[in-house]
């Protein structure tokens, strides 16, 4: 997507519940593996035991809005990703966040694409925004908890814990005197082939969880591994991984070899899973520091891209002029990349 002078992020917030468990309790009572816990690296995650996910996502909106300093009815377009079940069976979170935060004007916009959910709805903000300059302001959030009644956050996948949470991001025309990133480059791909990892064998039904109680996304994923393998996967996922790197970076008119690249971040998938799919994809692709800032959160379900924007404004990892590449990516299979860098005042 080619953003012209680039699109202002004024702000990106992520909300995490100060509850936590450890991977270490998890490896005791037996819910884990000595292996689980390597191949993941990740060592706690937050856990919210009362807050549903959309009134995760309604505070980090709030916060948001406090940091830029906006009125939530100004707001003219909001978009709200997830992956899990968001509290109701039929019912829109879009919705409910927007009339939280009091945005009145547009009309509300659910993704629900997998893990990649936050970078589509940037994407569908910017697209927006691009499209109406009239929109003026856009927010974007995620929401995702993992309750143990549906989902188990420590096993019930390969190579992934997963961490309750929720992120917000305020979007609108480049203002570098007072946006935290500026948004050059944003460029999504998918590769459709790969959705079986996901179905597994599983027959289609009338209603969720109707084959186990539990989500298990290790039963789907045997299945396909064991009935596909995984050589057509890794060699989709790699092409998809380059090219949403290379052309958002074109599109931001920057060369893969210029040094103001400072970072590239990845979800907040397992240590295997992102050395096996991401790094071999990345690596040396440009001249970015690869860095991981899940470890003490886990997979935050559609909010990884934001959260690891937080992550990056909080520790401060790049300085004024400086760029870094933030990917999210997703069961389906979609990927997304984002071009930001901090402005310089």
């Amino acid at each position: 997507m080619r953003l012209g002078n680039g699109l202002g992020i004024r702000a990106v917030t992520t909300w995490l519940p100060q509850t936590v468990e450890t991977a270490q309790d998890a490896l005791t009572r037996g819910r884990i593996s000595d292996e689980d816990l390597r191949n993941t690296g990740v060592t706690e995650v937050p856990v919210a035991h009362t807050v549903s996910a959309p009134d995760m996502a309604v505070a980090a909106a709030r916060d948001a809005l406090a940091a830029a300093g906006w009125d939530g009815a100004a707001l003219g377009f909001t978009t709200h990703a997830w992956i899990h079940h968001q509290g109701h069976d039929f019912w829109s979170p879009a919705h409910y966040v927007a009339h939280r935060v009091g945005a009145v004007r547009g009309v509300p916009l659910g993704i629900q694409v997998m893990c990649n959910g936050g970078g589509t709805a940037l994407e569908a903000a910017a697209s927006r925004l691009l499209a109406d300059p009239a929109t003026g302001t856009a927010l974007v959030t995620t929401g995702d908890r993992f309750p143990d009644e549906g989902f188990d956050r420590w096993a019930g996948d390969y190579g992934v814990f997963y961490g309750d949470g929720a992120t917000a991001l305020l979007l609108h025309e480049r203002d570098d005197s007072a946006d935290e990133f500026t948004l050059l480059g944003l460029s999504s791909a998918a590769v459709s082939a790969a959705e079986g990892l996901h179905r597994g064998r599983d027959e289609f039904t009338p209603a969720g969880r109707w084959i186990s109680d539990r989500i298990d996304v290790r039963r789907t994923k045997k299945a396909y591994i064991t009935d596909v393998g995984l050589d057509g996967f890794y060699s989709g996922v790699s092409t998809a991984l380059r090219t949403v790197v290379t052309t958002a970076l074109d599109e931001a008119g920057i060369e893969v070899d210029d040094p103001r690249i400072r970072l590239l971040a990845l979800p907040r998938v397992g240590v295997k899973v992102r050395r096996e799919t991401y790094h071999p994809a990345v690596e040396g692709l440009t001249k970015a520091q690869i860095v991981e800032l899940g470890g003490r959160t886990g997979h935050l379900g559609a909010g990884d891209m934001a959260a690891n924007l937080t992550a990056i404004r909080e520790q401060e990892l790049l300085a004024p002029g400086e760029v870094a590449l933030a990917i999210s990516a997703g069961g389906g299979f979609g990927f997304t990349c984002a071009v930001v860098a901090r402005p310089a005042r």
